[in-house]
């Protein structure tokens, strides 16, 4: 019997999701019992589905964006690098979007009348454009990230760094440094919109399942592991380095476009200053979280990732409902830092496997 626990308890230590999956469990615990009534739900009539409220539902909501973004990361993470620039990327994305919905605000010389008009299903470009165009863009300066990293042979850090600082002063122009507002109810339902639970939840899934499926029933996962742990090796063994790395950071602005959809969706305008900010180091965090190692490469778990983006927005809202003013967020995520780091110690992980080997020692000595 302490055999069998003894291995169960050594599989489940040395998995990547425990560490993220236990924090996760252990903030909920916590929010059960000291806050009243967290888990709560109510379902709401709305319009043209349901709509279901609660806490857990806002963790879901405003986790999205990050679960969305730590996808596109965690390959990126995975190969050795890091991009710094996603959340430029989500600012270019929504102004691209806002734009081509309503390009008189920003001083485009256009007579269209209705564009003045609060039309709640107005929109200059069609809608399909509106969204397929700024993913596009996105994409593209994911493109740059990796040719940069890969072809150039740049540090990962400096390269994307670029597109971090030019990034949002891009977004700035294209929007000319004004708020545009959407009014489009059609192009909110992205980031507002419900079928029962968030609309924005399906997309997370569906982009989820779409990259494990892509790294797990294909061989680029394989590949992009092999080129984190040995980029050498990996060439030596017939994988092109450099077309890996591209197709990481080629992925991860293509996240980080839809990233930005959702959430000027969300706020109804493109706030090019604001949209994205600090985004980059949420995804990160949440890569690190799911047991993706930062600086090493090698093996990922997109679950872990997506996990991790919970336990972060699961801490944020916990936070917020003990009363924490919304300006001291950052202080407490400092400490999931350093707790992050406590945890990925390699002296905690022995300490904490140390529990089945012990029992198991001691029934082999009998």
């Amino acid at each position: 019997m302490n055999s069998t626990f003894s291995r169960t308890w050594g599989k489940l230590t040395e998995s990547m999701l425990f560490l993220p999956t236990a924090a996760l469990l252990l903030i909920l615990v916590a929010d059960f019992f000291l806050i009243h009534d967290f888990f709560s739900l109510e379902l709401k009539e709305g319009h043209p589905f349901p709509q279901l409220y609660g806490n857990v539902i806002d963790i879901l909501v405003h986790g999205s964006p990050t679960m969305i973004l730590a996808m596109g990361m965690t390959l990126v993470i995975a190969t050795g690098g890091v991009d710094l620039s996603v959340g430029a990327i989500m600012a270019i994305s929504a102004s691209v979007a806002a734009v081509m919905m309503n390009p008189t605000i920003v001083g485009m010389n256009l007579t269209d009348p209705k564009l003045f008009i609060n039309d709640p299903q107005y929109t200059w470009m069609p809608l399909w454009a509106v969204i397929i165009v700024p993913i596009v863009i996105a994409t593209l300066c994911g493109v740059w990230n990796g040719v940069l990293v890969s072809y150039g042979r740049m540090q990962p850090m400096v390269a994307t760094l670029v597109l971090m600082i030019a990034g949002r002063g891009i977004a700035q122009l294209i929007t000319n440094a004004i708020q545009v507002v959407i009014f489009n109810d059609t192009y909110a339902f992205i980031g507002n919109g419900y079928i029962l639970l968030p609309f924005s939840l399906y997309i997370a899934i569906a982009l989820f399942i779409g990259a494990w499926l892509l790294t797990r029933r294909t061989s680029i996962g394989l590949f992009v592991e092999s080129v984190g742990i040995n980029f050498q090796s990996s060439f030596y063994s017939g994988i092109s380095e450099k077309r890996i790395k591209l197709f990481a950071y080629t992925f991860c602005g293509f996240c980080a476009g839809i990233a930005g959809l959702i959430t000027t969706s969300n706020i109804r305008t493109s706030d090019a200053n604001n949209i994205g900010l600090y985004t980059e180091l949420d995804a990160i965090l949440a890569v690190v979280i799911g047991g993706t190692l930062l600086g090493t490469g090698g093996r990922f778990s997109l679950m872990g990732s997506a996990i991790g983006a919970l336990v972060l927005q699961a801490t944020i809202t916990s936070m917020l409902s003990f009363g924490v003013p919304a300006n001291a967020v950052i202080a407490v995520k400092a400490m999931v830092v350093i707790a992050v780091v406590l945890l990925y110690a390699e002296q905690v992980k022995a300490f904490i496997g140390k529990f089945g080997h012990s029992s198991l020692r001691r029934e082999t000595a009998q």
